[in-house]
């Protein structure tokens, strides 16, 4: 067994067919079902039987790019995560939400009601919106640049935050003898004003059970923002690290597609089947492995250790079939040897992850 290196969190990408565009031509997955909440639901039960931390789900505010030959359309992700909450345990769910062409009072209700929906299991990747195409889709103002996209992508994560908080814990008293449902004493305005928003407040939902839904973000941009979970799509260990080395005190995931076999030769031979189906050799943002499970499980924790991250998000490169082999062939091998965990710990995906509990920044302050 692995000793004296601490166990990794792992999360899985549930996008579409799987991360490799040819995906839905090889997928067991009938290409319709892409266009249902039950086939994410099945993948997020697998990977929830492997223990993992979160899934996610990508999104944009235009349709994928490519021709006929790529899977085009898509489920809104936050919406489907809710329709599914219910119907899972354990796992986080932490959709993508695009924030330039959104409303944060929105966002914060939005992902705020996913918490209740999931008992405390919610997440949100904010990801801002940078071309011409998706915001042609609004028309209300140009495409903003990097530096800008970011700074409002901070605004939008500090805004829904506030609003969180706007209601404390302890708001809703339900006292039937005064007829009196809340204390308005514990319900807030946040009054804020910024570059981007100006926001009064409180929110119309209440405080989420794990007062703040974890909020991740990409952390490849020298403008990104910090958050409490920072992922990277860096594609070697040194500059994973200075993302890593730039967000001191978040969790740290580094991006990992994996394509999977018995065997190396077979796996590569899959690749190769994918590639021609699609027209050209594909090589995905971030990390890749293509092999056999054993080879996986002994890279990532060594890529851990030489990049300096807390774990990984594990995009699959065809649905359910290399999500099924992480789920079944990798992760018993990575807690054979110590580097996963055998349980859930808690509850919610804050305390899954460590995360420290969130402070109301308005508890006991006047209205």
């Amino acid at each position: 067994m692995v000793t004296g290196r601490p166990q990794l969190h792992l999360g899985a990408a549930l996008d579409g067919a799987g991360r490799h565009p040819a995906a839905w031509r090889v997928s067991s997955a009938d290409p319709a079902a892409l266009f249902t909440s039950a086939h994410y639901l099945a993948h997020a039960r697998l990977a929830e039987s492997a223990l993992l931390d979160f899934v996610t789900l990508d999104d944009s505010l235009a349709i994928q790019p490519g021709d006929e030959g790529v899977v085009r359309g898509r489920l809104d992700p936050l919406l489907t995560f809710a329709a599914i909450a219910p119907l899972t345990r354990s796992i986080g769910l932490m959709p993508t939400v695009t924030t330039t062409h959104t409303e944060p009072f929105h966002v914060s209700t939005a992902v705020a009601t996913l918490d209740y929906a999931s008992r405390g299991r919610a997440g949100v990747l904010a990801v801002p919106s940078v071309t011409e195409a998706e915001t042609r889709h609004f028309g209300r103002r140009p495409a903003p640049g990097e530096a800008a996209a970011q700074a409002e992508n901070a605004e939008v994560t500090d805004v829904i935050a506030r609003l969180w908080d706007s209601w404390e814990d302890g708001a809703i008293i339900r006292d039937e003898a005064t007829g009196r449902f809340i204390d308005r004493a514990k319900l807030h305005y946040v009054d804020f004003a910024g570059r981007f928003f100006a926001v009064k407040g409180p929110s119309i939902t209440p405080r989420p059970p794990q007062g703040h839904p974890v909020i991740a973000v990409y952390g490849d941009s020298p403008h990104a923002v910090p958050a409490e979970v920072v992922l990277t799509e860096a594609a070697d260990p040194a500059a994973i690290r200075r993302v890593a080395d730039r967000a001191p005190g978040a969790k740290v995931f580094a991006t990992v597609s994996v394509l999977l076999a018995d065997t190396e030769r077979e796996a590569l031979a899959r690749k190769e089947e994918l590639d021609e189906l699609h027209g050209e050799a594909v090589r995905p943002d971030g990390l890749e492995y293509t092999g056999d499970p054993a080879g996986l499980a002994e890279a990532l924790p060594a890529w851990a250790e030489a990049a300096g991250v807390d774990g990984f998000l594990v995009r699959p490169a065809v649905l359910p079939e290399d999500l099924r082999r992480f789920a079944e062939d990798v992760v018993p091998r990575l807690r054979r040897a110590g580097a996963f965990r055998d349980a859930y710990p808690a509850a919610t995906l804050r305390e899954n992850l460590g995360l420290p509990v969130a402070v109301n920044q308005y508890a006991g302050a006047s209205r």
